[in-house]
C-alpha cells in the first residue's frame, strides 16, 4: 500500500509539473493579440517542453513509478511526439513570420532565445536520427546510450534557456519551475544511469 501511495504521489507531482504551466498559459492576456496559427505553434512548443519532464524519468525508470519495459515503450512514443511538436512549433512560426524564422535558422537573429531554439531543434532531430539508426551504428550499447543522453541533455538545457528568455504566453513563475524541473529530471536520470 505504501508503494502505491508513493507512486500516486510521485505521478501527481510529475503531472502537475507538466500540466500547470500549460493551463496557466491558456489564461495569458497575450493570446488576445495572436492569431490561431501563432497560438497553436506556441502551444506545440509549450507541450513539447512539458514532455521533457517525462523523458529522462522513462529513460532510467524508477520502479515505483513504472515498469522498465513499459517505460522504454513510452520513452520512444514520447520522444517521437516531442520531435513532431517541435517541428510543428517551427513550421507554424514560419508560416506566421517567415523572415524571423529564416533569420533564426541561419543564426542571424539578434536574440539569444532564437539561438537556443535552433540548438534545441537540431539537437532533437539528431537525437531522433540516433534513435532510429541505433541498430545500424557500430557502437556499443553503453557508448550509444551515453551519446544519446548527452545530446538529449543539450536539447533540454537549450529548451529551458529558449523558453526562459521569451516573454510570451507562459506565466513566468510556472515557466521557471518547469525549466528547472526538466533540467533536474535530466540530471537525476544521468546520475542514476552512471551509478553502479
Amino acid at each position: 500500500m505504501t508503494t502505491r501511495l508513493t507512486a500516486f504521489f510521485l505521478w501527481g507531482v510529475v503531472i502537475a509539473a507538466m500540466v500547470v504551466p500549460i493551463a496557466l498559459a491558456t489564461t495569458s492576456p497575450y493570446l488576445a493579440y495572436r492569431g490561431p496559427l501563432y497560438i497553436a505553434a506556441g502551444f506545440a512548443g509549450i507541450v513539447a517542453m512539458s514532455l521533457f519532464v517525462l523523458q529522462p524519468l522513462l529513460a532510467c525508470p524508477v520502479r515505483a513509478l513504472i515498469a522498465p519495459a513499459t517505460a522504454r515503450r513510452w520513452h520512444r512514443i514520447i520522444g517521437a511526439s516531442i520531435l513532431i511538436l517541435i517541428l510543428a512549433h517551427v513550421v507554424g512560426l514560419y508560416f506566421v513570420s517567415p523572415p524571423d524564422t529564416i533569420d533564426a535558422s541561419l543564426l542571424r537573429a539578434p536574440t539569444w532565445f532564437s539561438l537556443f531554439g535552433v540548438v534545441a531543434l537540431w539537437g532533437a532531430v539528431l537525437t531522433a536520427l540516433l534513435a532510429m539508426t541505433r541498430l545500424k551504428l557500430p557502437m556499443r550499447p553503453r557508448s550509444w546510450k551515453r551519446l544519446h543522453q548527452s545530446i538529449a541533455s543539450i536539447v533540454v538545457i537549450a529548451t529551458a534557456l529558449h523558453a526562459i528568455q521569451i516573454e510570451g504566453a507562459m506565466e513566468v513563475m510556472s515557466k521557471t519551475l518547469l525549466a528547472g524541473t526538466i533540467v533536474a529530471a535530466t540530471v537525476f536520470a544521468a546520475r542514476r544511469y552512471r551509478s553502479p
